[in-house]
C-alpha cells in the first residue's frame, strides 16, 4: 500500500539483508557464487572479513570488494574454508586402502578428483597412498578449488614443521607402510614434500556452484566441503560427482556429511557408513 513505511529492521535482519546483497554483488562482479552457502557459516566469516578490512558494515565491505579487486582476492580466504590436515580421519584413508584401491588396481589407468582441495593436505595424502599401493604412476589426480591462493599453496606442497607430528600419527593410523618423513625434506622450519608425488597431479580452478563436469573419474573425494553448502547446492555437487564417476565409481565424503535425504541418495550404495564411502549404483 503506497505511503506505508515498514517498521525498522532489527540489526540481525539488516545484516542478513546486506549479506544477501553482498553475495549477489560478488557473483555479478567476479562470478564466484556463494549464494547457496550455509548462512550461519557465512555470517561468521563475513564478520571476520569486516574486522580484517576495517569495515563497520557489510555494505562498507561490499563497496571495498566491488571497487578493489586486490582486496577481494585477499578476502577470498573468508568465503572459502581452508581447514585441512594430512590423513584427516585416518579410518577413511585406511578404508580407501583396503576397499577402494584394490578395485582401482584392476583398471589399466585411473583418475581421481579431489574436489575442494583447499591447501592440498588431502591431495598429498592421496598421492602417498596411491604410491604405496603401486597406483600413482598410472593415476591422474585432479585437485580443484575456487581459491587461487589455496591452489598455489596446494601445488607448493610445503607445510609447517610443527604440523608433522600430527600428520605422521594420522599417516600411521591410516595404515602407512613407511615413515611420513620419507616423503619430505625439512628447511626453514617447514616440510617440503617430494616433487615426484605431484607429477600426475593437475591443479585447477573449479566451482561446484557454477562449473560442469570436466572428466570421467574413478574416485571423487570431497570431504568437509558440503557442510558449508545449503541443500540445493549440496544436491548440485553430488549430481556433478555422479555424472563424473565411471560405472561403479566411488565417492568419499567428510565425517559429518551424508547422502541420506539428498536428491541423489538412491543413485549410490553405501560401502562404509562409518567412513562416508559410497559407490555409484549400476
Amino acid at each position: 500500500m503506497p505511503g506505508v513505511v515498514r517498521a525498522a529492521m532489527n540489526p540481525a535482519e539488516l545484516f542478513d539483508l546486506e549479506l544477501g546483497l553482498l553475495l549477489e554483488a560478488i557473483y555479478r562482479r567476479y562470478h564466484y557464487d556463494f549464494r547457496d552457502y550455509a548462512v550461519s557459516s557465512l555470517r561468521r566469516r563475513v564478520r571476520q572479513a569486516m574486522d580484517r578490512f576495517h569495515c563497520s558494515s557489510v555494505a562498507a565491505l561490499q563497496h571495498r570488494l566491488l571497487h578493489e579487486p586486490a582486496t577481494f582476492a585477499q578476502a577470498m580466504q573468508y568465503f572459502t574454508v581452508q581447514v585441512s590436515e594430512m590423513f584427516r580421519d585416518p579410518g577413511y584413508f585406511r578404508t580407501l586402502r583396503e576397499q577402494v584401491l584394490p578395485v582401482l588396481q584392476t583398471y589399466p589407468s585411473c583418475k581421481v578428483w579431489v574436489a575442494g582441495c583447499s591447501t592440498g593436505e588431502e591431495v598429498w595424502s592421496l598421492a602417498i597412498l596411491l604410491h604405496e599401493e603401486g597406483l600413482l604412476e598410472r593415476t591422474i589426480l585432479y585437485a580443484t578449488d575456487i581459491n587461487p591462493d589455496a591452489l598455489a599453496s596446494a601445488e607448493n606442497g610445503a607445510f609447517a614443521l610443527d604440523r608433522m607430528a600430527q600428520f605422521s600419527a594420522s599417516y600411521l593410523a591410516a595404515g602407512g607402510r613407511a615413515s611420513l618423513s620419507d616423503y619430505y625434506t625439512t628447511a626453514y622450519n617447514g616440510a617440503l614434500f617430494d616433487r615426484r608425488l605431484k607429477r600426475n597431479v593437475v591443479f585447477a580452478d573449479h566451482s561446484l556452484a557454477t562449473d560442469a563436469v570436466f572428466s570421467e573419474v574413478h574416485l571423487v573425494s570431497c570431504r568437509n566441503v558440503l557442510i558449508y553448502f545449503r541443500r540445493a547446492l549440496q544436491d548440485r555437487a553430488i549430481g556433478l560427482f555422479h555424472d563424473a564417476l565411471v560405472h561403479r565409481g566411488f565417492l568419499g565424503l567428510g565425517s559429518k556429511e551424508s547422502l541420506q535425504f539428498g536428491a541423489h541418495a538412491d543413485r549410490f550404495e553405501v560401502c562404509s557408513r562409518e567412513h562416508r564411502l559410497y559407490r555409484k549404483v549400476a
